[in-house]
């Protein structure tokens, strides 16, 4: 509410403007972005996930969530909407609230991509998109399904090293018609993936150079990847020593992190029911 101030030389009423973005307007985004964010790492008995978010300013761009299907199958998806501040954070909530209501149970990622596009592109915001990533989980069986909007390739973690999964894709919100390619990765008791927004690989250090994908890739491989927690936190810590702590935009990561005694279900049989988009349930 604007400050009102009366003067005694002609007893007018002066009102101060506030500034653009008030402490309370501000304060309430935060709290509102950290309830879109999972509360608490997800365990089951052949896999664990966690996350990390350390954003640029008091709000971000970056969105992130993760959740348990009604067929036991684990859903990660995270985004990053093009700019920063207060109104990449009111996409970045839209986008968000798009996803969840989108019915994921038995569909294939790359549909829930193209279904979540082409819902973003019925209300189009001039200038405003996001790259994003949606991958299903079978803890079952342990492979990984994933397709990819935009965002950074997902890096795998194993016995034999560090390397990027999948391809790129166009936007999400961009371009009316988009579709996506999906990718099946088969991982094994102990590996991990990491899942990040642009944030990671394009740090910038103290002398302006970006950290780029390969020297990601080899940050990865020589940490030890063995709790997911501990991992990302490292991953992050290492990031800020190479900014000096002054990053240039959201950060954002997820990483799951198959058990190191995960058992695979004997005689898995695959769901006969063929992969659908559903249009209004939640997951």
């Amino acid at each position: 509410m604007a400050n009102l101030k009366s003067t005694e030389a002609c007893e007018l009423q002066v009102v101060e403007r506030p500034p653009a973005f008030s402490e309370v307007v501000v304060g309430e985004a935060v709290m509102i972005q950290k309830l879109l964010l999972p509360r608490e790492p997800l365990r089951d008995a052949n896999f664990e996930v966690t996350y990390l978010v350390r954003s640029f300013s008091e709000v971000g761009g970056d969105f992130l969530d993760y959740f348990l299907l009604s067929d036991g199958k684990l859903g990660i998806y995270l985004g990053d909407v093009v700019g920063k501040g207060l109104p990449a954070a009111m996409y970045a909530a839209l986008a968000a609230g798009g996803m969840r209501a989108i019915h994921k149970t038995g569909q294939e990622p790359s549909a829930v991509l193209e279904l979540f596009n082409r819902r973003l592109r019925v209300r189009p915001v001039p200038g405003r998109y996001c790259a994003t990533q949606y991958a299903v989980f079978d803890p079952a069986t342990l492979v990984l399904h994933l397709a990819n909007a935009g965002l950074p390739l997902p890096l795998h973690l194993s016995a034999a090293g560090c390397c990027s999964v999948g391809d790129g894709g166009l936007p999400s919100g961009l371009f009316d018609g988009a579709t996506y390619e999906q990718y099946t990765i088969p991982l094994s008791p102990g590996d991990a993936v990491l899942f990040t927004t642009d944030g990671l690989s394009e740090a910038k250090g103290r002398d302006g150079e970006t950290l780029d994908m390969p020297r990601l890739i080899d940050l990865c491989a020589m940490l030890d990847y063995s709790s997911a927690d501990i991992f990302v936190r490292a991953v992050f810590d290492s990031i800020e020593e190479f900014t000096g702590s002054n990053p240039s935009d959201d950060m954002t990561a997820a990483v799951l992190k198959v058990s190191e005694n995960a058992v695979k279900a004997a005689n898995t049989v695959p769901a006969a029911e063929p992969w659908k988009v559903g249009e209004e349930s939640f997951e």
